[in-house]
């Protein structure tokens, strides 16, 4: 892969091509050394079971506070991790320090965040608020400041002379960027209504609580009522979530807070936490001028490095590589299905509903549906990361098809797609691709909560058994290695010169666009 940097300007279909090659190679060996039994009895039967649930949906179960508790955390979780993350993102492209704490925050999933907290706070909306906002705080900063960078800088050559700093970014950047940041604070919140819902599998009060507790006891009918109003309140949400009602939308949520289970003493708990729990075992009450306590800490770090953060790491690049690949084919395969020119007006209507649906279901959610199914193995998340991720860019590469201008003599089925569609859908197809193998990464980690022998395997086990210290190092190694991912990508979207191609919504792409 370092020859990508010296590709020939008049070659980036050979730069494709490479990238493409690679990937699905390692994707294959990952495949071949991958634990992909099925391990259930009876597969077969329990999906029929849960089909019929979800056709026969038992919605007078539904309880009404889950989900306005799933509201409330979505929208003030948002709103602190968008407001954070718009104030750093203004030093954000001259600060390296802004920079690296941004990487860190986002490159640790919400559910780590909550387990950790959950440590501080106990089961509170403090703990759901900020589990959501501290990773979305990373994120919007990186997005946002790319928004202002790419602002029209004409109206700042007009200002007067000494106009202050501030000034000029409010007046005269922000109005041009302003449109660009709503559209994608709003999608950040559809982001945060799925991350609100995962969050529930760990005992936060929204609807994922319930939807775990029906799964996990065969209550389909339930559980089909549950996702059912989820979709709708996911699918509706430009109706009721505008700038008009965002400050209703605020104070309801603070008024709709749950109560905190346990009435846990958080000052004597952060300062428990960070005085002696997160401190390695061989650290507590030593001398660090004694060489043997240096020692005993290499003894107590070696079996971590050796025993868990390998094999986690081996198995999160495994797991992430193979879905990241299965992503790619399940995005060619479904985006004429939201495409007018293969779908027709009939069918592009149809296939936007599916399609918003799979993107709309959280990957996690999937994943334990598909281990009750098929039992523990790698099968059930290399099928849920693809399939949710293959929607989103599935939905978008159609939506870019539309965009695409045909030759009136252009061919038809199979030779448009082959020959004239893909061929200049492909560039942005890598870059959507790359852009998602971060986010890929991050949730294959926290899938080991789920049993696959990921990083978040091992740590799930160390914050069960208290010893925080070692989830620590572990969560550490989690955000290193994402990061280290997250350059590549962005290392090898700028060697195929696709780095400037529009990977994140900021811009609308219609009434469901968004990555």
């Amino acid at each position: 892969m370092s020859g990508l940097g010296r590709l020939s300007p008049h070659a980036p279909f050979s730069g494709y091509a490479a990238i493409s090659r690679w990937f699905a190679a390692l994707a294959l060996a990952a495949l071949l050394a991958a634990d992909l039994h099925v391990s259930s009895l009876q597969p077969w039967a329990e999906l029929r079971r849960l089909l019929a649930g979800f056709v026969q949906a038992d919605l007078p179960s539904v309880e009404a506070l889950s989900v306005v508790h799933t509201v409330a955390f979505a929208v003030l979780g948002v709103g602190l991790g968008a407001g954070s993350g718009f104030l750093l993102a203004i030093p954000f492209a001259r600060s390296r320090t802004v920079r690296g704490l941004c990487a860190f925050l986002r490159s640790v999933h919400e559910l780590f965040w909550a387990l950790l907290l959950i440590q501080v706070f106990g089961l509170s909306a403090t703990t759901g608020i900020l589990a959501i906002a501290l990773p979305y705080a990373g994120i919007c900063a990186k997005v946002y400041s790319e928004i202002i960078e790419e602002a029209d800088l004409a109206a700042l050559r007009v200002l007067p002379p000494g106009t202050g700093g501030a000034s000029a970014f409010f007046y005269a950047r922000l109005p041009d960027v302003a449109d660009k940041l709503r559209h994608y604070t709003l999608y950040r919140l559809e982001c945060g209504l799925r991350s609100t819902l995962v969050l529930g599998f760990i005992g936060l009060p929204t609807m994922g609580f319930h939807l775990e507790s029906a799964f996990r006891q065969g209550r389909y009918g339930e559980a089909g009522a549950l996702l059912l109003v989820f979709y709708v309140l996911i699918g509706t949400r430009r109706l009721w979530l505008r700038p008009l009602t965002l400050p209703f939308l605020a104070v309801a949520s603070l008024m709709a807070l749950p109560a905190t289970i346990g009435s846990p003493a958080i000052g004597a708990s952060l300062a428990r936490i960070l005085g002696h729990d997160i401190v390695p075992v061989p650290l507590r009450g030593a001398a660090f001028s004694d060489p043997d306590t240096w020692l005993r800490l290499w003894t107590w770090l070696r079996p971590i490095l050796t025993d868990q953060i390998g094999p986690g790491v081996l198995q999160t690049l495994m797991l992430a590589q193979i879905a990241l690949v299965a992503t790619a084919l399940g995005a060619l395969a479904l985006f004429p299905l939201v495409s007018r020119r293969f779908a027709g007006r009939i069918g592009q209507p149809l296939g936007r509903i599916l399609l918003v649906t799979v993107r709309s279901t959280p990957e996690y959610m999937l994943a334990y549906v598909a281990l009750l199914l098929l039992g523990p193995s790698m099968l059930p998340a290399i099928l849920a990361l693809s399939i949710h991720n293959a929607g989103i860019v599935g939905f978008l590469l159609g939506r870019h098809a539309d965009d695409l201008a045909y030759r009136p003599d252009a061919p038809r089925g199979l030779n448009l797609y082959a020959y004239e569609t893909v061929p200049r859908l492909y560039g942005q197809f890598l870059a959507y691709l790359l852009y998602r193998w971060e986010i890929i990464l991050r949730e294959s980690a926290i899938l080991g909560m789920l049993g696959v022998a990921t990083l978040g395997f091992y740590i799930d086990a160390a914050i069960s058994e208290l010893r925080l210290d070692v989830a620590v190092v572990l969560i550490a190694a989690t955000a290193l290695m994402t990061m280290a991912i997250d350059a590549l990508s962005r290392a090898l979207r700028r060697s195929l010169r696709i780095a400037d191609l529009p990977t994140r919504l900021s811009r609308p792409l219609g009434p469901s666009g968004g990555t």
